[in-house]
């Protein structure tokens, strides 16, 4: 009977051990998941943007408003979610979005350009993970500035919908007018796409704005009021 009892006494012994082990692993991967994928992505992401900009200083693309396709559309700056700046390029695969930048969208619904006349600029990046760029959206407020930078102007929208979770296959969101906003005519919009609840991808956070001006950028590229503190 004792040896039957110390026998059982070791096999719990050592599922005791195997659930720990499993534990610290799982810990493990979260660890990484939500912290290490962001360290990484964010020294990637920083590198890039300061190529984008010695680019812009040095004169190499080509020509007044020209953009690099390849390293980088210009810097989004949202201030209700920090004060970084973020890198944005072309696509929302992730390739793309696990570089730590926010990307624009080219399907299903094609983005239209911050310097088009009339269009929605449509972007999306990580709430967790990766950079995390957008991990404070649920932060933006109507009337909350949204800034994009390119190379020779500032743009300055104004949040002006939110919409806390909609279906992943919502693609209404992402046209050139976004009538669930509640617009009902062609303007100058920016969208903020994201992933949410947190720690999910089970659903779509989305921001609407509105452009309310644009400024050139001055050789100091002295930010709009909007971004000084």
């Amino acid at each position: 009977m004792a040896r039957a009892r110390n026998r059982i006494a070791g096999i719990i012994s050592v599922f005791g051990e195997l659930l720990i082990t499993a534990g610290l692993i799982l810990g493990l991967f979260v660890v990484y998941s939500l912290w290490w994928t962001n360290v990484i992505a964010d020294r990637a992401a920083h590198k890039e943007g300061d190529k984008v900009r010695d680019q812009w200083a040095a004169g190499t693309t080509a020509g007044p408003g020209a953009i690099d396709i390849k390293g980088g559309l210009g810097f989004l700056h949202v201030p209700a979610m920090g004060d970084g700046e973020v890198l944005v390029k072309k696509g929302t695969d992730s390739e793309v979005l696990n570089g730590g930048v926010a990307g624009y969208y080219v399907d299903p619904v094609k983005a239209a350009m911050p310097a088009d006349k009339q269009g929605n600029f449509t972007l999306a990046a990580h709430r967790d993970g990766h950079g995390a760029k957008f991990h404070n959206i649920h932060k933006l407020k109507t009337g909350d500035p949204i800034v994009f930078e390119s190379r020779d102007t500032w743009y300055v929208y104004k949040v002006y919908k939110t919409l806390p979770e909609t279906t992943k296959y919502n693609v209404d969101v992402l046209q050139a007018v976004p009538k669930e906003s509640g617009k009902t005519k062609p303007g100058r919009y920016i969208t903020l796409t994201t992933c949410t609840p947190m720690y999910t991808s089970d659903f779509r956070y989305i921001v609407w704005g509105e452009l309310v001006r644009t400024e050139k950028v001055d050789a100091k590229r002295t930010p709009p009021a909007e971004l000084r503190h």
